[in-house]
């Protein structure tokens, strides 16, 4: 808000320059504008030695699209208290994340998360340093930094880099709270690698966030959306979805997919296929790529990111449950199946015998989860 350095004013709190008090919570911090009281109460509570309650505070936030019940405190203070021990999902539970907490649950494994990973790879060069705008809970950071990628996530819900932090992420990732349409805490930063997954159509104003971003790609570095979803389409967008002719006009410039396209290239191991925006006018959702330098051309899409290390603790997609002598998916909710069912790269009905490994993490029938899922 300063446009000044924030000065760390002990563990839980920076100061700006104006001698306004931030709290910075299990290294998270927390930067929302139009948040003064929630702010001030998190501030007091610090100052006063209650750690938990301000944290309660400031997980209890959402963004302004949320239309859920609010969490209930003793629920969340309950999840403060005993974070050691529960799961990803009983943390989402007590933060009453609903259909949220299931698209996180079963995002590793949902067919837009496999383009997001393909788009990286299709025109992946080495990078040292990344920043993901609307992280969540760090799904993607997750694959890039075990691949020794320095990962800085930004998202406007506390509660989704508290969960990043202490059940997805390494202690070395980066995460920052702050709104996407106010200044950035990070405006004079570069990185090779700035991207954005399944979340774009729902920022405004577009023009002055893609420039921000685009003011983040370092020297030879690359800009990367996926699965921004079309207004010409019918879909399951409560965001400002695009048209291809808007699109076409934020990035002129850009290789183009069919968000679909870079799902299928994942299952079928091979590049991807770039299209025009012309021929974009119907698909659900759009991918774009723009780098310095294209001339390389795509890769094959299991080249890095889409596939998992062979090292990996896979585990059958939780989705699946026993069914006679096979495994048949069983959705969340009916929001999740309409959603997902038609575009999902694992069969509804699976053989308990089932032996080709390499096949079944690609569809992702087998999932690389985190260790507390």
């Amino acid at each position: 808000m300063t446009g000044a350095p924030l000065i760390d004013d002990g563990s839980d709190l920076l100061r700006d320059a104006d001698g306004r008090l931030w709290p910075r919570l299990d290294g998270i911090s927390y930067l929302r504008v139009g948040r003064d009281d929630l702010v001030a109460e998190a501030v007091d509570r610090l100052q006063s030695g209650d750690r938990d309650g301000a944290l309660v505070v400031l997980l209890g936030d959402q963004d302004d699209w949320w239309t859920g019940a609010p969490a209930d405190p003793a629920a969340v203070r309950n999840l403060v208290a005993n974070r050691l021990r529960l799961s990803l999902r009983d943390a989402m539970a007590c933060l009453a994340f609903d259909r949220v907490g299931d698209y996180f649950a079963h995002r590793w494994s949902d067919p837009t998360y496999l383009a997001g990973l393909a788009l990286l790879d299709a025109h992946w060069r080495p990078a040292r340093s990344s920043f993901e705008l609307a992280c969540g809970i760090g799904h993607y950071g997750r694959e890039l930094a075990r691949r020794e990628v320095d990962y800085t996530g930004g998202d406007v819900v506390f509660s989704k880099l508290w969960l990043a932090r202490h059940w997805v992420l390494p202690p070395a990732a980066r995460l920052i709270c702050f709104d996407a349409a106010a200044p950035w805490p990070i405006a004079d930063e570069q990185y090779d690698l700035v991207f954005c997954h399944d979340a774009f159509y729902f920022l405004d104003p577009k023009p002055a966030i893609l420039a921000q971003l685009r003011s983040l790609v370092g020297r030879d570095g690359r800009l990367a959306l996926s699965h921004v979803h079309n207004s010409g389409a019918a879909n399951f967008s409560s965001g400002h979805a695009l048209s291809a002719a808007e699109m076409a006009d934020l990035f002129p410039h850009a290789t183009v997919y069919d968000d679909a396209e870079l799902t299928h290239a994942v299952v079928e191991a091979r590049a991807p296929r770039s299209a025009s925006w012309g021929a974009l006018g119907s698909v659900e959702a759009f991918s774009v790529e723009e780098s310095v330098d294209l001339s390389e051309g795509s890769q094959p899409a299991d080249c890095g990111l889409s596939m998992p290390f062979d090292n990996a603790a896979f585990r059958l997609n939780p989705l699946y449950r026993p069914s006679g002598d096979d495994y048949a998916i069983v959705w969340p909710s009916e929001r999740y199946a309409a959603e997902y069912a038609p575009r999902a790269t694992y069969p509804s009905l699976i053989s308990r015998d089932r032996t080709n490994a390499a096949d079944a993490i690609r569809r992702r029938i087998l999932v690389d989860l985190p260790e507390r899922w």
